[in-house]
């Protein structure tokens, strides 16, 4: 039987196109899904760290890439807007049944941080903690680790170092929420353990703008000291202008507490009133580190020089290390009992010094720096003048 060229030629190319669209589609089924990360911080209601959140995640991955194991990662951020729990929840929810995220990250507030877990825990999706500073949140979330610290880790060395140091007797004001509750509880407690006495203590609301009322009590008590919780995202500069005002610093107290008070965005707006005071931290801006000075210019250079880098970029930095470390180790694959076994396993170096995961709680491992606010080249900044390495929070105890 004859065969036209034309026809020879018509099922050449058939069969080619063929081919090619097998092998295109065989392309296709091989690669692999993107890895979708649900991200929920507040970055409209959380000051300066709300700028200085997403310039960690970029460090992050321009340094070590947008691939896991040949998976593209995908970052879907959602605005929770402030302490709104419930916002938290349901942007949570419609991150993993609307965009089938596999993998929850961020969160600024404590409230948030516990709507969240509960959806995690139900959904068993893994949920890398950006901040939050309350003991225990984590004990009956089994997905939920943290990456930043708690103030009872804080505080319980901070009132060491008071003691140790010739301060005696001392004043406590916090703020009335989880963080600052256990801020308050943790310092009175190790401050009383290690010889000292707290003259009075009181609470204060989150949203507070004068505290002149609180800090008249606690000079009518006369101590030597002011112990202080006010969160970075509220009220510090006017908390250091009322303890001048109300005659504090005139008469030679001190002001002690953690470094949220002295956040590096927050000091030019503290001005000269935040000279000298003692604060108990785990990450500074002076850190010695060449990560640490990674991390500071490419904040300053993505944000023309009007911020720096702070706790929440470094923590959140250390977040999309954990999750590239855990999700590589599974080959791509998010398995969430193993991904939280691995993540009890986690050890490295951050900008922020040595940190670990303790397996027992799935919270932060670090060292605890005793810091002063001075005044170098004309500018504010905080200088570490001594270390408390690898501290866990006093308060957890529990084994999951």
């Amino acid at each position: 039987m004859r065969t036209s060229l034309h026809g020879s030629v018509s099922r050449r190319v058939f069969v080619t196109a063929a081919a090619a669209a097998g092998l295109g589609a065989t392309r296709a089924l091989a690669q692999p899904a993107p890895l979708k990360i649900g991200v929920i911080f507040s970055y409209s209601g959380s000051g300066p760290t709300g700028l200085t959140f997403d310039p960690g995640i970029n460090l992050w991955m321009s340094q070590h890439g947008d691939r896991i194991a040949g998976r593209k990662v995908e970052l879907i951020r959602r605005d929770d807007t402030g302490i709104a729990p419930d916002t938290a929840r349901r942007l949570a929810q419609e991150l993993i049944v609307e965009n089938n995220v596999e993998i929850l990250a961020g969160v600024a507030f404590t409230p948030n941080a516990i709507a969240v877990a509960q959806v995690s825990t139900q959904a068993k999706k893994p949920f890398f903690l950006v901040n939050a500073a309350t003991s225990n949140i984590m004990e009956k979330a089994p997905y939920m680790s943290r990456y930043s610290f708690t103030t009872a880790q804080l505080c319980t060395p901070l009132a060491k170092w008071a003691v140790a140091n010739g301060i005696t007797n001392a004043y406590s004001i916090v703020q009335d929420y989880g963080p600052g509750i256990d801020a308050g509880n943790a310092f009175t407690k190790q401050f009383a353990d290690s010889g000292g006495k707290v003259t009075g203590a009181t609470r204060f609301p989150v949203n507070t703008e004068d505290f002149t009322p609180f800090l008249q009590r606690a000079h009518d008590t006369k101590p030597q000291a002011v112990f202080v919780f006010v969160n970075a995202s509220t009220g510090g500069a006017a908390f250091l202008k009322a303890f001048r005002d109300v005659g504090l610093a005139r008469d030679g107290v001190k002001l002690i507490g953690t470094g949220d008070l002295v956040s590096e965005n927050n000091l030019p707006a503290d001005g000269d009133l935040a000279l000298g005071v003692i604060t108990a931290f785990h990450y500074s801006g002076t850190h010695p580190s060449a990560l640490n000075r990674q991390m500071i210019a490419a904040v300053e250079r993505l944000t023309h020089g009007s911020l720096t880098a702070d706790f929440t970029t470094v923590q959140v930095y250390d977040v999309m290390h954990a999750i590239y470390e855990v999700v590589a180790a599974q080959h791509g694959q998010v398995d969430p009992d193993r991904t939280m076994e691995l993540v009890k396993k986690l050890k490295f170096e951050s900008a922020r010094g040595p940190i670990a995961i303790d397996p027992a709680t799935r919270d932060i491992v670090e060292n605890v720096y005793i810091r002063r606010t001075e005044k170098r080249n004309g500018k504010l900044v905080n200088v570490e003048f001594d270390t408390i390495p690898m501290v866990k929070d006093p308060n957890e105890h529990y084994s999951s």
